[in-house]
């Protein structure tokens, strides 16, 4: 056991600055997976380093072949569902495609991936880039696809030519794949094969025969062996091809897979390559090939039947083909959390986001799906998961087991709302599309150990600390106050998990205790009456529908309980956020925003009276279209000061707004803190150690640290650890406070330590430095005198564990004896709390 001593917080007349610096780095925490991952490549000159990119910006990187990973820095590179990582024989040169959260742009690194730049030029600089595919061996040359244009440059993208545009503007041009052969560049497309035999210095078209007029390419792969060149294709019909088709969109669209042997100088035909395969049940969209075997292929997309990834190989180039990925009973696959009667069915994953055949060897693939990543090394004979850590893996040909606990492994890529911590070793996470997973060991390992919750989303936790009920908030509807869920169409659907539940054995089991049926996103509870209970309801409907805040007097009586809904505050459509019940029986309460075609002026700060039954309009008018949440400042007994984070909208009247705003006066007067800097922030924590130091969170700017918060005007310094850009909340683990956990828009939980350097309590009297000792074994208290102080440790309860004199200005008390937990430290009349591990 650990026997480092950190403090959690002074009583009486001392004034504490705790020395503490943001953390220098964090480990990720949770089950793995859960979102939707997409074209992995894989290193032609090391098969066990693959990249994968996440639709929440991520780039994930492992070199051990999935079992482990980390995430590319959001400074650097963030990317979406169409990016790959495009690898060259040159080791510093490497091409992607960057997110920006609008459009995407191409990027290169010349350094290794040190840094990541814009291409010295782009053809079409307002337009999204689709696709992207590099030469493996001449690291100069890439192709580059539009929605309706295709380009090519010979010189790391400062200048490029033009191949092809689009004949039909309404379906675009779809690069399906490139082949790459020295002088000879072959672009398949929806319009054919494109060829070059100048190294690109012209494209012209190959003319093919044997694929049915009406079907087109979607899909494309090649290799070469000696002097035989062989392509693949998957066809679909010409009119359900368009740019811009995502995995999802599979059913029934293949209708053909066909191969062609290439002949520069003669005539070129597809020959039909389908026998054995069903169309109307195997939804085939991917085709994957080694660079180096032509008679190796792999088809990807979801089998119809089981719901469930699809994978087919062929190792005489199509004359038959088998189906390797065998999802029923697990027959040869090792799984994680999903897999047949696992904690998730096969249906989660679903289908294929492309597949990865390792170049130079056709026995490594892997695909990504809606969830998970899957791998094998040797030809599809086995599969495993690479989402969670190998010792954790179930075995092939067995039920995957419900509730069982996973170490993460770095792949996490889905929201996490909140983490609550109800002891030392109980924690339960909220989050979307996984529900929610709970730990029952600090936080170490994570699983699906409860019942009761079926929910997409868990939002909000609270505790009754008197009886240590938990209640919390869910819903059907994901990523909500997003810029995508802030519509009607996608709010006021009928929610049937939009409830309030409660817990009364630590989030084991969930039970029922107002159905709403529409989203609950927040709660909050009286401190001074912890059986009223507050719930921010989310409806819009035909004016304000049944959205606003609810509150019942009676939560102790759980599914009997009443509910009353609040009047609705002034301005308000339905859409509450953040609610926060002050000492003095006041509601405090953010509305967040509300989009038509327009952002509405509906959103801002309100104050709820119960005794009179009426809202206060108190928000600063930076506020009245997309506000996150409130924080009520620890360091103010009095509860006047509070922090309000809001972000900016767009279209006119919303833009600019964003920022961290604070009132000293309950709202009667704002003053935005952050001037231009941050765009959007979605919360601030204070350390509790250190009311000084603040932690803020951003949409896209990643998270923020200060230590001047008394500060007219905060400084605030990028946490450089932490990778993501969207960070959502943080949370001091009050069990030990030297660890801060953050929650994600995307990349699920992590967590750090913060830097103990020592702490100074400071009296009028005296001064007291007290700090552990580097062996971790001592506790080291110095004074400005020496006279002798007697001293005595005490546990919670206040039995006396140790006790002595200080004799000399600086001390060393003896703590290796006491075992870990919570102690007070009294020194004369001064009292001190501190936590041992």
């Amino acid at each position: 056991m650990k026997k480092s001593i950190y403090f959690l917080f002074f009583l009486l007349n001392i004034y504490a600055v705790a020395m503490q610096a943001q953390p220098t780095s964090f480990s990720p925490r949770g089950v793995g997976g859960g979102g939707a991952l997409f074209f992995p490549t894989i290193n032609p000159a090391n098969d066990n380093e693959y990249y994968v990119s996440c639709d929440m910006s991520q780039l994930f990187h492992t070199t051990d072949f999935g079992v482990s990973y980390s995430q590319l820095h959001f400074s650097k590179l963030q990317v979406f569902n169409t990016s790959t990582y495009e690898f060259t024989s040159n080791p510093l040169i490497a091409y992607s495609i960057f997110n920006d959260g609008n459009n995407g742009y191409p990027v290169r690194t010349l350094d290794g991936g040190t840094t990541w730049t814009p291409l010295p030029s782009n053809p079409l600089t307002d337009e999204k880039v689709y696709t992207l595919k590099a030469d493996y061996a001449n690291p100069d040359r890439f192709i580059m696809g539009y929605y309706g244009a295709i380009y090519f440059t010979n010189n790391r993208g400062s200048s490029f030519s033009l191949v092809k545009t689009a004949a039909n503007n309404g379906v675009g041009l779809i690069i399906a794949g490139v082949f790459f052969d020295g002088t000879t560049i072959v672009i398949a497309t929806n319009e054919g094969l494109f060829r070059s035999t100048n190294g690109g210095t012209n494209f012209t078209p190959l003319s093919t025969t044997g694929i049915p007029t009406g079907q087109g390419i979607w899909q494309f792969a090649a290799a070469k062996v000696s002097t035989t060149t062989r392509f693949f294709c998957i066809t679909s019909t010409s009119s359900s091809i368009y740019n811009g088709i995502m995995p999802w969109d599979n059913y029934e669209f293949a209708k053909g897979v066909y191969s062609l042997d290439y002949n520069p100088t003669g005539t070129n035909t597809w020959v039909s390559k389908a026998s054995g395969i069903n169309f109307s049940n195997d939804f085939l969209m991917y085709v994957g090939m080694a660079n180096n075997n032509i008679s190796t292929v792999y088809l990807a997309g979801n089998d119809n039947a089981l719901s469930a990834p699809l994978v087919y190989k062929t190792t005489d180039a199509g004359a038959t083909w088998t189906k390797v990925f065998k999802s029923t009973n697990n027959q040869n696959i090792m799984t994680g959390w999903s897999g047949q009667s696992g904690d998730r069915q096969w249906s989660y994953g679903e289908t294929c986001f492309g597949i990865a055949v390792a170049p130079n060897n056709a026995n490594k693939a892997l695909f990504g799906d809606f969830g998970f990543i899957h791998k094998t090394a040797d030809g599809g004979n086995t599969w495993q998961q690479a989402y969670v850590s190998t010792a954790d893996q179930n075995p092939a040909n067995a039920a995957t087991p419900i509730r069982k606990a996973y170490h993460s492994i770095g792949l996490e890529n889905t929201t996490a709302w909140q983490v609550h911590f109800q002891d030392a070793n109980n924690l339960f996470a909220c989050y979307s599309d996984i529900r929610g997973i709970r730990s029952t060991d600090g936080g170490v390992t994570w699983g699906f150990n409860y019942t009761g919750n079926a929910g997409n989303s868990t939002y909000r936790i609270v505790k009754n600390p008197t009886t240590n009920t938990l209640f919390s908030a869910t819903s059907n509807i994901h990523d909500m106050y997003q810029s995508t869920r802030l519509a009607d169409a996608q709010l006021d659907a009928t929610d049937a998990n939009g409830k309030v539940t409660y817990s009364v054995d630590g989030g084991a089991n969930w039970i029922d205790m107002k159905v709403f049926s529409h989203p609950v996103f927040w709660l909050a509870l009286d401190p001074s009456n912890a059986n009223k209970l507050y719930a921010s309801v989310i409806h819009y409907g035909a004016g304000a529908g049944q959205g606003g805040v609810w509150v019942t007097a009676n939560a102790n009586s759980f599914a009997a309980a009443t509910w009353t809904k609040l009047p609705n505050p002034p301005r308000t459509e339905g859409h509450p956020a953040s609610l926060v019940v002050l000492n003095d029986g006041k509601l405090v309460a953010t509305y967040s925003g509300r989009r038509t075609t327009i952002f509405t002026a509906s959103s801002g700060v309100f104050i709820y009276n119960p005794t009179t039954n009426a809202w206060t309009d108190v928000s600063d008018t930076g506020m009245y279209y997309w506000t996150k949440d409130i924080l009520i400042a620890p360091s103010d007994a009095a509860q006047n000061t509070w922090y309000v984070a809001v972000f900016s909208g767009w279209g006119g009247a919303p833009n600019g707004k964003g920022g961290l705003y604070k009132t000293t006066n309950r709202g009667t007067t704002w003053t935005k803190l952050t001037g231009m800097q941050f765009d959007r922030v979605t919360s601030i924590t204070f350390n509790p150690l250190n009311n000084k130091q603040a932690f803020l969170t951003t949409e896209t700017q990643g998270l923020w640290f200060s230590t001047n918060m008394d500060a007219a005007t905060p400084t605030w310094s990028l946490v450089t650890a932490y990778p993501f850009r969207q960070p959502e909340r943080v949370y001091f683990n009050p069990f030990k406070t030297n660890e801060v956990w953050i929650s994600s828009f995307g990349n699920g939980l992590k967590v750090g330590s913060m830097t103990a350097t020592g702490i100074d309590f400071v009296s009028d009297k005296t001064t007291l430095k007290i700090a552990p000792n580097p062996i971790h074994k001592t506790l080291t208290v110095q004074r400005e005198s020496n006279e002798k102080v007697s001293f005595e440790i005490m546990d919670i309860k206040g039995s006396v564990l140790k006790k002595g004199v200080l004799m000399d200005k600086t001390t060393v008390i003896d703590t290796h004896d006491l075992p870990g937990g919570l102690y007070i430290l009294k020194v004369n009349q001064t009292v001190l709390k501190f936590i041992k591990e």
